[in-house]
C-alpha cells in the first residue's frame, strides 16, 4: 500500500485501537502511518462533535449549533467501531499478505472476538442513538419553524 508503516502490525492491537481511540483515526496511522489521508478526517468531526456535547452540557437542550455538531461525533464513533469490526473479521492470511508481508504473522484469538463483538455493541448503540437524536431534533426545528407554532 501507498505510504504504509513497515514493521509487524497485529490484528488485534488494530482492532483494540479503533475500539478504544478510533474516533481520532489513530488505528489508521497505527496501519498506514502519519501520511494517511484518512486517519487525518478523523480528529476533527470528533472533536467538533465533543463541542457540541460540551455546548449542549452548558446551554441546554435547545442549542441548535450542538444539534448539528454532536451527530459528527456519533457518525465518527460508528466508523471507527466498524473498522475494528472489519480488522477483526478479516481472514488472517488476508491481514498478513497486506499488512504483514514477507514478515512476522497475525494470528486471531480472543482478543480480536471480544474487540469485534464490543464494536459491533458499541457501534450498533452509537449508530442508532445518533439516528434517533438527528430525527428528534430535525422534527423539533420543524416544528420550530411551522407556521403557528407556539412559541
Amino acid at each position: 500500500m501507498i505510504g504504509q508503516a513497515t514493521g509487524y502490525k497485529s490484528k488485534a492491537l488494530a482492532t483494540w485501537i479503533a475500539l478504544v481511540v478510533g474516533a481520532f483515526g489513530l488505528h489508521r496511522f497505527y496501519l498506514h502511518g502519519p501520511r494517511d489521508p484518512w486517519g487525518w478526517l478523523f480528529p476533527l468531526p470528533a472533536l467538533v462533535g465533543l463541542y457540541g456535547v460540551h455546548r449542549a452540557r452548558q446551554l441546554g437542550q435547545d442549542d441548535h449549533l450542538a444539534w448539528f455538531l454532536i451527530p459528527l461525533l456519533g457518525l465518527v464513533l460508528a466508523t471507527a467501531m466498524l473498522s475494528a469490526i472489519v480488522y477483526a473479521l478479516m481472514p488472517d492470511e488476508k491481514w498478513n499478505a497486506r499488512y504483514n508481508p514477507g514478515g512476522r504473522v497475525s494470528r486471531s484469538g480472543w482478543a480480536t472476538v471480544i474487540g469485534a463483538a464490543l464494536a459491533l455493541l458499541i457501534g450498533a448503540g452509537v449508530l442508532m442513538a445518533t439516528i434517533a437524536f438527528s430525527g428528534q431534533r430535525f422534527f423539533e426545528f420543524q416544528a420550530e419553524q411551522a407556521p403557528g407554532a407556539g412559541h
